[in-house]
């Protein structure tokens, strides 16, 4: 089952903020995540908070849930009040989204629209399993008002797949990015996984290579992480499976890096490639610039100036707090200045665009110029004023966060 909620302060009933974390709202970009957290089975390596229709129990249904994702956006309308911006960015996120049918998506972003109002030029993005669309539900998320769709690929090799526990077959992901652009969705994003027990690097350039073929403007590429729980993790534990090697991930990463550079994507963080600027997922950079977002859903996290808060875990104690008209925060933190520099660090040194080194403190500077001088930094942009990771610094970037904090 998914991982237990961090603690914190308690969430006032009507979801209202301090006042300080509302001065300046609008001068950042502010977002919306909206959390559908149904799925047909569990992965075996997925700690998200999901839920099978065997583990959703009484008290919540997929039926209800476009109503009560649009009570809480209501609410979020109430509690922002008139400094509520425009969205920028709407992002569905699960769990699989698209099991709801394209409509309740469709009347979910509406509701959003409706009470902020969608920025002109509005990046809405879905996530997708490949085997949980058609090209008549993807013609009407489009239609709908949706202009980015991400599906789970993960691997084009059927034993990969099957050690994963994903249910769709290698050639799906590519046919559904196809049928998407068909629909006429401009950006397209391919997530993959690598580092899996059983795969090969050959397996892994086959991945990619079926990816690329597949024509998306924009790919993920993740290493696979083995998380207490789940079911993967069990079977490690036994003895069925091999621990995921480091130093392969690394060398998966590489020939990531090289074949997708080859084939025109750029990366711009470290786990993400795009064809273009105009490509690049918005919403997370939102995230990764210290933008605003309030997220929907059981178990969704919002951040809105400085203070950070997490809805309850389970759909149905979600459903009941919202039916009963009251915030389904669970808790909430008001992170400190130093929380907030150490987090800004943390995020933003993974992106192209690196971090301003005058914004690291004087006890780092050491750490700097030791990062320069082991090749984890680029002396170009160094030499301009800002740290930017070089291909070794981004295999080892955990690693240099914990020295620059």
């Amino acid at each position: 089952m998914p991982s237990a909620l961090p603690d914190g302060d308690a969430v006032p009933a009507t979801g209202e903020l301090p006042e300080h974390a509302l001065r300046g709202l609008g001068e950042r970009p502010f977002g919306f995540y909206v959390h559908v957290p149904f799925c047909v089975t569990r992965c075996g390596y997925c700690d998200f908070n999901t839920y099978t229709a065997q583990e959703l129990g009484p008290g919540a249904s997929r039926a209800d849930y476009a109503a009560t994702a649009v009570a809480e956006v209501r609410l979020a309308r109430k509690v922002l009040g008139d400094a509520a911006p425009r969205v920028e960015t709407v992002f569905f996120g699960g769990g699989t989204p698209t099991l709801l049918p394209a409509a309740d998506l469709v009347r979910v972003l509406r509701a959003i629209d409706e009470e902020f109002g969608l920025a002109p030029g509005a990046e809405v993005t879905t996530e997708a399993n490949p085997e949980s669309v058609t090209p008549a539900s993807l013609a009407e998320l489009r239609a709908g008002g949706f202009t980015r769709v991400s599906l789970g690929m993960q691997s084009a090799r059927p034993h990969v797949l099957a050690v994963l526990d994903r249910r769709h077959t290698p050639g799906r992901a590519a046919q559904a990015a196809r049928e998407a652009r068909d629909a006429g969705f401009d950006h397209v994003n391919l997530d993959l996984i690598y580092g899996t027990p059983g795969e090969s690097d050959d397996d892994w350039r086959a991945t990619l290579a079926a990816a690329i073929e597949a024509g998306p403007d924009h790919v993920s590429a993740y290493s696979l992480i083995v998380e207490d729980g789940t079911r993967l993790a069990a079977r490690i534990r036994r003895g069925e499976l091999p621990m995921p090697d480091d130093d392969v991930a690394a060398d998966r990463y590489l020939i990531a890096d090289a074949m997708l550079a080859e084939a025109g994507l750029s990366w711009y963080e470290i786990s993400n490639w795009a064809a273009t600027p105009e490509a690049r997922c918005r919403h997370n950079l939102l995230y990764w610039t210290g933008g605003d977002w309030w997220g929907v859903g059981p178990g969704a996290h919002s951040h809105v100036g400085g203070v950070r808060w997490w809805n309850v875990k389970h759909p149905a104690a979600y459903a009941s707090r919202l039916a009963a008209g009251v915030s389904p925060g669970h808790a909430r933190e008001i992170l400190s200045d130093d929380d907030r520099a150490v987090e800004r660090l943390m995020l933003e040194l993974r992106l192209d665009s690196g971090f301003p080194l005058a914004d690291i403190g004087e006890g780092a500077r050491t750490a700097v110029a030791r990062a320069l001088a082991d090749g984890l930094l680029d002396p170009g942009p160094f030499r301009e004023g800002r740290a930017v990771l070089t291909l070794r610094g981004r295999l080892l970037a955990d690693a240099l966060v914990r020295d620059l904090t």
